[in-house]
């Protein structure tokens, strides 16, 4: 059997050592573009911000290692330019210009994604950089070395680019981060993406949403780069005749063949099956492209491997922060008319009497038919990728909320407490499906704020009342509440507040069982300032 591939990154180069370990005998071809394969994409910006300062730590593999370990041909600096399906051949151009074919059994394709360029006047101008490969991170750097600029724009407030205004300010420049969409890292909902905005602005990074350019001039930098997202680079499928999809993304079926049952592709240039509501995506993340790489692979070789869907869990370090993702975010649950709640926590990556406790905003959107998790989002200094990995595994394990008070995590006071953030998650959650509690959330507060005799209290101490509240708050401590009932009307629901959701909580369990009707804020006082704070930066 003769395998051609098409790209050498990732997917590629994962998918012709799986083929090499199924089949000793197949004839494997890899063709890459470019000069280097299997190269670390998500390593980049660390090159740049001088984190990474070894060149070859960037490169996994070679061509002689890939041709002395599993004896593939690899052949970089010659690009496809054509797939003819009838005569099963490839048109190769090499470096010189000179074009020769090669036929194929099997074809797996693997482009990736290619940065998208935006329409602006000055977007070919030599300090406007996009950030997708090795050479790319050379010129970067190399203009940073040679022309020393002061200042840098980045469009675009994704992941990337957010890693990169982390690592423009480690070379010293005063970095702007510039976004067309009302917040930054579109992942995330606006109530958890709000402390990683505010902490952003404490590392001295300028945030600028809702902002839309006509030209690069319009930055005021010296450099610019330019992270909008990415777009398949499906041309090829396209010319010849594969279905294709979402952004132009190539279509493929639970084995990831494509409409040709010789060729099959994955990567950043296939459409995916969102895991959790079923439907049809684009979702270029490295962690599913290798995962596909591998079932095409598998199959290829006449195995039986399925590919399950993506559910987009992500994360990002910037800084001393992290923020992370996982199943659907609010949009997405609404996009797919799923009937969901969310509840959020400020919890403690570890035992809080145990030295450098951190803690992370965490919130767990579910199903409230059933108590389904259907995603999460987490943002703190740590704890955060731990957390959001167990919530992965619980979407993918089909558990609800009854499901995470069960789970046994490890425990030592160093690492978490007896009952780990996951586990309270459950519980809050529990509490609302049994009605023991009702909530709601930071966006209704201004929506009641006037309502004619409205009853809010703020459960905190005096002085922490005294530092800002809930508009038209009143205070009354939670220490306090028992003997001062006779203030509050029985005939008229009482919205309660604390600073994380928690007193507050207690206190409306005071209030239930003295036949009050008692509505906790969920995420209290601290998210509902975070987001206004956010929101005036």
């Amino acid at each position: 059997m003769k395998v051609l591939i098409i790209g050498g990154v990732a997917g590629g180069a994962t998918a012709a050592a799986r083929l090499r370990r199924l089949d000793e005998s197949a004839e494997i071809i890899m063709f890459e573009r470019g000069d280097y394969i299997s190269f670390a994409n998500c390593g980049l910006p660390y090159y740049i911000g001088g984190e990474i300062t070894d060149k070859g730590a960037l490169t996994v593999q070679t061509p002689e290692s890939f041709k002395s370990r599993l004896n593939i041909d690899v052949r970089v600096r010659e690009t496809v330019t054509a797939i003819n399906r009838k005569e099963k051949t490839l048109t190769v151009q090499k470096a010189d210009g000179s074009i020769y074919t090669e036929s194929y059994d099997k074809l797996l394709v693997t482009p990736g994604a290619a940065p998208v360029k935006l329409p602006l006047e000055g977007i070919d101008a030599p300090n406007v950089f996009t950030l997708r490969n090795i050479p790319d991170t050379y010129k970067i750097d190399e203009f940073i070395s040679r022309n020393k600029p002061k200042t840098a724009a980045i469009i675009g407030g994704g992941f990337i680019g957010l890693e990169m205004a982390e690592n423009l300010k480690r070379r010293g420049l005063e970095v702007t981060v510039i976004e067309a969409a009302p917040q930054i890292a579109a992942v995330l909902d606006e109530d958890t993406v709000c402390d990683l905005q505010n902490y952003l602005v404490t590392q001295g990074i300028t945030v600028k949403t809702n902002v839309k350019l006509n030209s690069i001039g319009e930055t005021g930098c010296d450099m610019v780069l330019v992270s909008v997202g990415v777009k398949p680079e499906s041309e090829l499928a396209v010319s010849c005749g594969l279905e294709t999809g979402i952004k132009g993304a190539i279509i493929v079926d639970e084995y990831l063949r494509t409409s040709d049952p010789d060729i099959y592709a994955a990567g950043d240039a296939v459409q995916i099956k969102n895991f959790v509501t079923g439907g049809d995506g684009y979702v270029p993340l490295a962690g599913p492209a290798n995962k596909q790489a591998r079932i095409a692979a598998d199959n290829i070789a006449g195995g039986n491997s399925t590919y399950k869907g993506t559910q987009g869990t992500s994360v990002l370090k910037v800084f001393g922060m992290a923020a992370a993702a996982t199943g659907l975010n609010e949009r997405a649950a609404k996009a797919g008319g799923i009937p969901y709640d969310k509840v959020f926590l400020y919890s403690a990556n570890h035992a809080t009497y145990y030295p450098g406790a951190e803690f992370m905003n965490l919130k767990v959107i579910f199903d409230t038919t059933n108590g389904r998790i259907l995603g999460a989002q987490a943002v703190g200094s740590g704890g955060v990728d731990k957390r959001i990995d167990v919530l992965a595994t619980a979407i993918r394990g089909g558990m609800r909320a009854s499901d995470l008070c069960d789970l046994e995590l490890a425990y030592a006071p160093p690492f978490s407490s007896a009952k780990d953030p996951v586990n309270m998650a459950g519980y809050v959650i529990e509490n609302l499906m049994t009605g023991k509690v009702k909530q709601i959330h930071w966006h209704q507060v201004d929506e009641l704020t006037g309502t004619p005799g409205l009853q809010r209290i703020d459960v905190r101490p005096a002085e922490a009342y005294a530092g800002g509240t809930i508009p038209g708050a009143v205070s009354i401590p939670l220490t306090e509440l028992r003997n001062r009932l006779g203030e509050l009307d029985k005939n008229r629901p009482v919205y309660v507040s604390c600073q994380t959701g928690l007193n507050s909580y207690i206190a409306c369990r005071i209030l239930t069982g003295h036949g009050f009707n008692a509505v906790n804020l969920a995420g209290g006082y601290r998210l509902y300032d975070s987001v206004r704070r956010a929101k005036n930066n």
